[in-house]
């Protein structure tokens, strides 16, 4: 089944949400992005897409039943990104995840269900496998909340999935692994690094560089997204995207500083480091069930996502959004 016209995207303001936008606006899709209210009237990166003439463009926030009903209005699909997904602060204000991700995964759903949506996608996390217990991770993979981050998400999903079994909404959990590209976060990894020898900096703070990441491209996970949303067999399922490739943190970085020419000195920043518990050593995603039903692979390796993002976090322009010489929790 072909995703209908009418889609919401949640967290459109966002690193994901902003490009899946644009994907959908491409792909001839009427699109209404939700960015979250606030006085400034910023909507994100959402001011930084080509497209956005184009993009019906509302200001709220799901942490409103309200809200979320008015949004969900004559709208066929939702792709739900709209959550807090920053690690470290999710340490010190837990509270806020439960509203806005599990609270917030419950108005869109009860939302949708009273609106009748044809289609929810709704965006889990590989935070929520904690540190593998076997590789590749498929999605029957023991849940671990090593954070309160992925403890919300985890509950984020039970209530997105309760729907679907007690109520029969059309819903399917997309659970992408380590996204990354243009627009991203700072608090992570791969922009804290590129941020930081764009700017000139000869000592790289970072925290542990041992754990292994199954990176994908910011392109290939709104692919992933538009596949499952087109996919019948998809309703009712959990399905990673990922690329099926595992790459240490540290080499990972040995492969920006080898694309940026720059001879830089890496070095340990205390506030960086996770938890002893809380830390995820390894994920490694198995992405056969999305293959098998949506046909879809990603299209980047790493050094081709990797030269794209470095491409785009080194025009001044760019660099200028970012604070790199300060630590983003």
């Amino acid at each position: 089944m072909k995703a209908s016209r009418e889609v919401l995207v949640t967290g459109a303001d966002g690193f994901i949400g902003s490009h899946l936008v644009e994907l959908l606006v491409e792909e001839g899709y009427r699109v209404k992005a939700l960015a979250q209210y606030n006085s400034f009237n910023s909507w994100g990166w959402l001011e930084d897409i080509g497209c956005l003439n184009s993009v019906e463009v509302v200001s709220g926030d799901v942490r409103d039943p309200h809200f979320c009903k008015y949004i969900t209005r004559e709208v066929d699909t939702v792709f739900h990104l709209a959550a807090l997904i920053a690690i470290p602060y999710s340490y010190i204000a837990p509270d806020s995840y439960v509203d806005t991700n599990v609270k917030g995964t419950l108005n869109i759903c009860q939302a949708a269900l009273d609106n009748g949506v044809t289609r929810l996608i709704h965006t889990s996390t590989s935070e929520v496998y904690g540190t593998a217990q076997y590789v590749p991770i498929d999605e029957h993979h023991p849940l671990q909340p090593q954070s309160p981050y992925s403890a919300s998400k985890i509950a984020a999903d039970a209530m997105a999935m309760s729907f679907y079994n007690a109520f029969d909404l059309p819903v399917t959990v997309a659970r992408p692994f380590n996204t990354y590209g243009p627009r991203q976060s700072a608090r992570a990894v791969i922009p804290t690094i590129i941020s930081q020898i764009a700017s000139g900096m000869k000592q790289i703070k970072l925290g542990d560089v041992s754990p292994t990441r199954d990176f994908n491209y910011v392109e290939d996970t709104c692919c992933g997204f538009l596949a499952l949303a087109n996919s019948d067999i998809a309703i009712g399922e959990t399905v990673n995207i990922a690329s099926n490739y595992e790459i240490s943190v540290g080499d990972t970085l040995g492969i920006i500083r080898e694309l940026m020419d720059h001879d830089v000195e890496f070095i340990i920043d205390e506030q960086r480091l996770r938890p002893g518990k809380s830390e995820v050593f390894r994920l490694w995603g198995d992405n056969a069930r999305l293959r098998e039903m949506t046909g879809f692979c990603p299209q980047h390796d790493i050094r081709e996502g990797l030269k794209k993002t470095i491409d785009w976090f080194s025009q001044p322009n760019q660099l200028a959004k970012y604070k790199a010489n300060l630590y983003n929790i």
